[in-house]
């Protein structure tokens, strides 16, 4: 296995974790996770409603991550998400700091499978 394989491989596991940790711990303490979401959309529907359908996006980019397929595009979302949810939560970011770490992560991975363009001339 090439090192550009493995340090894909362990890229795609760091920043599906990310992923799939808040939504499986929300289920046993979501007042530890709802207090992210911004006032804007708290009370569109119920709280614990946002969070499991939330928690639903998550999963669904972390499997979709893991997969490998057309990897560029969950990668850059998942850093969009990491970036609204620090761009939101100013105040917390002593704890979401990290968040920054996994969205480099995110679009470092995202930059590694840029679909190439081949220019037909030649």
């Amino acid at each position: 296995m090439t090192s550009i394989r493995v340090v894909d491989i362990i890229l795609r596991v760091g920043v599906a974790f990310a992923f799939l940790y808040p939504p499986i711990n929300a289920f046993s303490d979501p007042n530890s996770w709802i207090g992210y979401f911004p006032p804007f959309l708290r009370g569109i529907v119920d709280d614990t409603l946002l969070l499991y359908l939330f928690g639903i996006l998550e999963v669904g980019l972390a499997f979709w991550v893991l997969s490998g397929w057309k990897i560029w595009l969950p990668s850059l979302a998942a850093a969009a998400l990491l970036l609204g949810i620090v761009a939101f939560n100013i105040p917390q970011f002593q704890v979401l700091f990290r968040d920054l770490s996994i969205a480099a992560a995110a679009v470092a991975l995202a930059l590694m499978h840029l679909p190439r363009h081949t220019s037909g001339t030649g």
